[in-house]
């Protein structure tokens, strides 16, 4: 069995080991990016456009096809999802389809098909300018949300409070959407749609992370993972434990919102990371993405509900309905959270033995480059890694992590 993963642009060896579980799978696993090095796979089976135009992707993608004749075409890049698409069509593969890439990548798009098809949402506007944005947020009422159209892992995502915030962060905001690592690393095709600014209104309850796919009108719910981070005005996605405790009331909730994004967003068979936020009472939208969850939430969702994502996404790119059919927790308890560090550039990064001889730690994952740079809010959300363990109960992990995390030591400078 032959796929071929899409990424546009190299995220260093971000995703290798999500491609290494692809092939444990027994899939012969072959990647296409648009700009990268030349060593980040297999010899022989990772191919460079040289360019992050769709049309040479599309072409170099053929000639692979014609070649190699792939079974499937998917992406576990946010910025590469309409690619993907384009790809996937061009070359006669199980596609989501470009409209269904578009109103799943760009948040205007997203909100605009969740409007029509009435799934819930928070209210917005597009605000590409200052002026835009304060009328926005006069009419809504703060606090608001401030995001960008094309971003992804919370970079340059607000809560505003008042006027003088807005005033003060967004052309901040403006001017790092563009500098923002999923953006630069984007296809370069026509229907993107604007890099731009969005105001919301606030959702002031609780936040989930859902791991899910959706088949022929059917939306199945394969991990919920809960956020607990006590925020404060930027939103980093920094700790969350599994499994949920919410009611079984608010998860049939959760599922009806789901599935109503789903379909508005015309996504008929996809894998989904899915962020539900309540307000009042209700779950709201805070967005739908056709890929799989990042950092550790496939592990959390193989540990804590018995599902897959990467398996989900091998079946769907082949056009195999996944068997999983419904959310049912394992009874064991995973937590996890980003690894923070003062902003600065990056001298070194001490990880104690312990952690990493500990067999409840199911992931440590260190992206941050030594001498790297790190920006933190308002300038960015820039992290140094991930870190997770399991164990036995929401305390027991919870004290572990917070624990583990205190004695990974970065001197920045």
């Amino acid at each position: 069995m032959k796929l071929l993963a899409i990424e546009v642009g190299q995220f260093g060896d971000y995703y290798r080991s999500r491609y290494q579980q692809v092939e444990q799978h027994n899939i012969d696993l072959y990647v296409l990016s648009g700009i990268a090095e030349s060593d980040h796979w297999h010899k022989g089976k990772f191919f460079i456009s040289n360019s992050m135009n769709i049309s040479d992707l599309t072409v170099l993608a053929q000639e692979l096809h014609h070649k190699f004749d792939f079974d499937g075409v998917f992406t576990f890049a946010e910025n590469s999802v309409i690619a993907t698409a384009i790809i996937a069509d061009k070359l006669g593969l199980p596609s989501i389809g470009v409209d269904a890439a578009v109103k799943s990548r760009n948040k205007i798009a997203m909100r605009d098909s969740h409007s029509k098809g009435g799934a819930p949402h928070p209210h917005y506007k597009l605000t590409p300018t200052l002026s835009d944005a304060a009328c926005a947020a006069e009419e809504i009422g703060y606090p608001i949300i401030l995001k960008p159209t094309l971003g992804s892992a919370s970079q340059f995502v607000y809560k505003i409070n008042c006027l003088q915030e807005l005033e003060d962060i967004f052309p901040k905001a403006l001017n790092g959407i563009n500098e923002m690592s999923q953006f630069k690393n984007e296809g370069i095709v026509d229907v993107l749609g604007p890099n731009s600014l969005l105001v919301e209104s606030y959702l002031d309850g609780r936040e989930f992370l859902i791991e899910a796919y959706t088949w022929d009108g059917k939306t199945v719910l394969g991990s919920i993972v809960d956020r607990v981070t006590l925020e404060g005005n930027s939103f980093d996605d920094d700790v969350h434990h599994a499994p949920t405790d919410l009611s079984e009331e608010d998860i049939q909730r959760v599922h009806a919102a789901v599935h109503s994004g789903a379909i508005s967003q015309g996504l008929k068979r996809s894998v989904m990371h899915a962020e539900i936020r309540f307000h009042k009472g209700h779950p709201y939208i805070v967005e739908i993405a056709a890929r799989a969850g990042g950092g550790g939430l496939d592990f959390m969702a193989r540990i804590s509900s018995n599902y897959c994502p990467i398996k989900a996404t091998i079946d769907i790119s082949r056009g195999i309905q996944p068997q999983h059919d419904s959310y049912s927790p394992t009874g064991k308890d995973t937590f996890a959270l980003c690894l923070i560090s003062s902003p600065g550039r990056i001298e070194k990064i001490t990880v104690p033995d312990e952690i990493t001889e500990d067999p409840c730690t199911f992931m440590l994952k260190i992206i941050a480059p030594i001498g790297g740079e790190i920006k933190r809010p308002p300038l960015g959300n820039d992290i140094i890694g991930f870190l997770g363990v399991m164990g036995n109960s929401r305390k027991e992990t919870e004290e572990k992590a917070m624990m583990y995390s205190q004695k990974v030591v970065t001197i920045t400078k």
